[in-house]
């Protein structure tokens, strides 16, 4: 026997694999090469070099983790090294309410909801084209309206995109994080309608309609090109809208709203490369 109790054979220098703990065998590290560890017969894995696998293991399973579950981005300030934090699973929600003379309008828009689509103006033409906004923009949309509609729809088009205006407004914040632009064409049989914006703070809109009927039921269409001037004054957007085809006033005004619909999803949603930063060389974004 060798001194301290031990065998000749456990001195032999044969090289085996060594029976290792659980989370050892079957923790791996990017970058570097798997290894399989041996030591000679009989010997022992060191208590610090045993916990320091261990350590680096539990480092890398708490990561992981980390990485599942958190739903924020790090943000660093414009010339500054401070770090904040910015839910990007919040929704974003305007609600507004209106109240003159001639219209009381409500609205409550969620730019991060499922496309549902509640609205009530007294103008059955609108309702139609807001569940379109709901519906492809995957936004929760809710308007109530009451106007002089016995006058005409005039009033109550105008103060309810007057509101939704406002609602995105308040809905976008600070616009950190966004993709801002947006560009879509919507196809609706022989209608073909291209819609570019930019939620830019600066309020243009070019339009570009040929509507053949004066009329869609009983709604004036003067009054689509109405509304999204409205829209764009309150929101600060930036909204070309381009008819590329069309013969029928309903398919055109309808392929509009969904273009339109589609391209401001695009436009609110957000860009995970910009990590929460706002999409502007200026460094803000601001209703002018």
């Amino acid at each position: 026997m060798a001194s301290g109790g031990l065998s000749p054979s456990a001195y032999n220098h044969k090289q085996m694999e060594l029976s290792v703990h659980s989370h050892l065998r079957s923790c791996s590290f990017p970058g570097l090469p798997k290894l399989t560890l041996r030591a000679p017969r009989g010997s022992l894995i060191p208590t610090r070099l045993r916990q320091s696998f261990l350590s680096l293991d539990q480092e890398k399973r708490t990561q992981m983790q980390a990485d599942r579950t958190t739903p924020s981005a790090s943000l660093v300030g414009n010339n500054s090294s401070a770090i904040t934090t910015l839910q990007l699973d919040a929704a974003r929600i305007g609600e507004v309410h209106r109240v003159t003379k001639e219209t009381n309008v409500s609205v409550k828009l969620n730019l991060d909801g499922s496309g549902i689509a509640d609205s009530n103006t007294g103008i059955p033409f609108l309702d139609h084209m807001l569940d379109q906004l709901a519906s492809h923009g995957l936004f929760d949309v809710h308007v109530k309206a009451i106007g002089d509609i016995h006058i005409d729809d005039h009033h109550t088009n105008e103060d309810v995109a007057l509101a939704i205006g406002t609602a995105t407004l308040q809905a976008l914040g600070d616009r950190k994080g966004i993709n801002r632009f947006g560009d879509f064409s919507a196809p609706l049989d022989e209608a073909l309608v291209h819609v570019s914006l930019d939620l830019s703070g600066r309020p243009h809109l070019s339009y570009d309609l040929r509507l053949p009927t004066e009329r869609v039921g009983t709604y004036d269409t003067q009054l689509v090109e109405h509304f999204f001037q409205s829209l764009v004054n309150n929101s600060g957007m930036t909204l070309h809208i381009r008819q590329l085809a069309g013969k029928n006033s309903h398919h055109i005004i309808e392929a509009t709203f969904k273009a339109f619909s589609r391209a401001l999803r695009q436009a609110t949603e957000y860009d995970p490369r910009r990590r929460g930063t706002v999409p502007s060389s200026k460094g803000v974004l601001l209703h002018s």
